[in-house]
C-alpha cells in the first residue's frame, strides 16, 4: 500500500463526530481520583476465512494514532466497522464484509464468536467479533471501503498465520490476534 503522509499534526479536538473525551472524577475506597476517558462507538469485527484459498482475508489501512507511535501508521486488522446504524450486529458485519473486502456473505453464515471490551485504559467500548467462511462465488467486488476510506485487502495463508501473529514488524490489533488464536484452537486441533 502506498503510504505517503504529509503535514501530520495533533491539535485539540473540537466538535468530534465519533468520540467524546472527558475527565471522570470519582472516589475509590475513599480516595478521590480522576481519569481521562473517551466515549466511542461500539463496533463489530469479522474474521473472514476463504475456503478455496485456505487463507484469511484481512484489511490494511492507515491509522493516525498508530502513526504517532511508529511513523508508518499501517495496520493489519479484521474487517470491522462502528455500530452506528439501526441494524443488527450481524447485519452491520455483513455490510462491512462487502464494503471492505468485497464478499457478499449470507447472514446465516456469519457466526458470533464473542464480545470484548477494547481500549479499556481510556475507552471501554465493546467490539463484537464474528467469523465467516467465504468462497469465490461470494466475491462481488474488490472491496477497499467506501467514501474516502483507503483499505487494502490482505490475504494471509493459513500456513503462514502463526508467523504473522508473532511478527512484531506488522502493527496488528488485539482483536485480530484473539480471532486468529480462536480459529487455530477450534480448527487446528
Amino acid at each position: 500500500m502506498k503510504n505517503i503522509i504529509e503535514d501530520f499534526k495533533v491539535e485539540e479536538l473540537k466538535n468530534p463526530k465519533f468520540i467524546k473525551a472527558g475527565l471522570v472524577s470519582y472516589k475509590q475506597n475513599g480516595i478521590a481520583k480522576t481519569w481521562e476517558v473517551v466515549e466511542a462507538h461500539d463496533s463489530v469485527a469479522v474474521l473472514i476465512y476463504h475456503k478455496e484459498h485456505k487463507s484469511f482475508i484481512l484489511v490494511q489501512q492507515f491509522r493516525p494514532a498508530v502513526y504517532m507511535g511508529n511513523k508508518n501508521g499501517l495496520t493489519v486488522e479484521l474487517c470491522a466497522g462502528i455500530v452506528d446504524k439501526n441494524l443488527s450486529l450481524a447485519e452491520i458485519a455483513s455490510e462491512e464484509i462487502t464494503e471492505e473486502c468485497g464478499y457478499l456473505a449470507p447472514l446465516n453464515k456469519i457466526e458470533r464468536i464473542t464480545e470484548v471490551n477494547s481500549a479499556v485504559g481510556f475507552a471501554g467500548s465493546k467490539q463484537t467479533i464474528f467469523y465467516v467462511e467465504v468462497d469465490e462465488s461470494m466475491h462481488v467486488s474488490d472491496g477497499g471501503g467506501i467514501d474516502n476510506e483507503l483499505i487494502e485487502v490482505v490475504k494471509i495463508p493459513v500456513n503462514e498465520v502463526k508467523e504473522f501473529i508473532y511478527n512484531e514488524k506488522i502493527a496488528k490489533t488485539t482483536g485480530l490476534l484473539f480471532a486468529l488464536m480462536w480459529w487455530i484452537d477450534k480448527y487446528q486441533k
